[in-house]
This record gives C-alpha cells, sequence and structure tokens, in this order.
C-alpha cells in the first residue's frame, strides 16, 4: 500500500539500546505516550518546565519496517484532551533529554514504570545523510528494525518481556 504523505511528516530514525546513561545536563522533558491497542493512533503529552503540549498522532510505516515513519498530529485543546484520554489505551513514561554530540542531536529516553531501566538513543536523520550515533554513547546494539523497541510494542510489554528483550543484547534488568 502506498502511503499518502500529503500532510505527513517523515521520520527517519534510527534507534540504540544503550547499557548506561550517557552524560545528561539540563532538565528533561516528561513524555507520556498512550497507544491505542490496534490502531496506529497514539495520544502524546510532553511536559516541558511549564510548557505541556499535548497531541493526537497517526503513524504510519512507508515501509515494512520501522526505519521510515510518516506521522501526522493533531494538536488538542483541554477538552480534547480529555476526551481522548479517557479511552483505552496502553500507556509508558519516559525521560527525554536532548543532547548535541559532534554537530548532532541526539534524543536520549530514559523510561519509568515497568519499563524502568530501559534507555534507548534516537536519531532523526531527515533527509540529510545517515551519519550514525556519534562517539560518547555505550551502544550494545541498533534496534531500530527490532519490534519489541518500537513505542508501540513497548507500551505493551511486560517487566518480563522486556527484560527478555535487553537480556538477548547483554543488558540486565531487575525483574
Amino acid at each position: 500500500m502506498t502511503v499518502p504523505l500529503k500532510y505527513a511528516h517523515v521520520e527517519r530514525e534510527r534507534r540504540w539500546l544503550l547499557a548506561t546513561l550517557p552524560d545528561l545536563s539540563g532538565v528533561p522533558m516528561t513524555i507520556t505516550d498512550q497507544n491505542f491497542v490496534g490502531t496506529r493512533l497514539r495520544l502524546r503529552e510532553v511536559v516541558e518546565g511549564e510548557a505541556v503540549v499535548r497531541k493526537l498522532g497517526h503513524k504510519v510505516r512507508v515501509d515494512a519496517d520501522a526505519g521510515e515513519v510518516a506521522c501526522t498530529n493533531f494538536y488538542l485543546d483541554d477538552a480534547e484532551w480529555a476526551l481522548l484520554s479517557g479511552l483505552p489505551a496502553l500507556a509508558l513514561q519516559k525521560q527525554r533529554w536532548r543532547v548535541v554530540r559532534d554537530g548532532r542531536r541526539v534524543a536520549v529516553d530514559v523510561f519509568d514504570g515497568r519499563l524502568a531501566g530501559l534507555v534507548l538513543a534516537e536519531i532523526d536523520r531527515g533527509s540529510g545523510p545517515d551519519r550514525g550515533l556519534p562517539a560518547g554513547f555505550d551502544a550494545v546494539a541498533e534496534v531500530t528494525f527490532e519490534e519489541a523497541f518500537t513505542g508501540a510494542a513497548l507500551a505493551g510489554a511486560s517487566r518480563t518481556e522486556l527484560v527478555a528483550a535487553a537480556a538477548k543484547y547483554g543488558i540486565s534488568l531487575p525483574d
């Protein structure tokens, strides 16, 4: 199926599983995602200082894998947020730091709750060349194409499933 891109932004992201936290400074943003089961829809709330952004996102893979995703977002007011956030969904929460290394922006996500201990680094290369993850990150493996480390899969993962997925790469998370 061809994905119509008229209103979508294409993300060309790569993700890496990190063994340890890199040096982080500043204040992270708190991201809470609610993924609606059986759909490609996600509610996202981003809190950064006093600013709160709430949106409904629709993500469609451009190809069969997670390397390119067409994203469309609708920004929500309080009434829209209240209505949609009451629907059943699978949630996850993380702290996101923006890090700049070698002139490249890297998002470092540190997960909370049942996903505690999971640390991922992510780069969206946009339409530019793919230069990979800059030095200074304790990357164990690239997990861009590992379904278990996509946002929707993580939202639905149990602690046991996460521990098993991390163990495949030598990462030991407490049960």
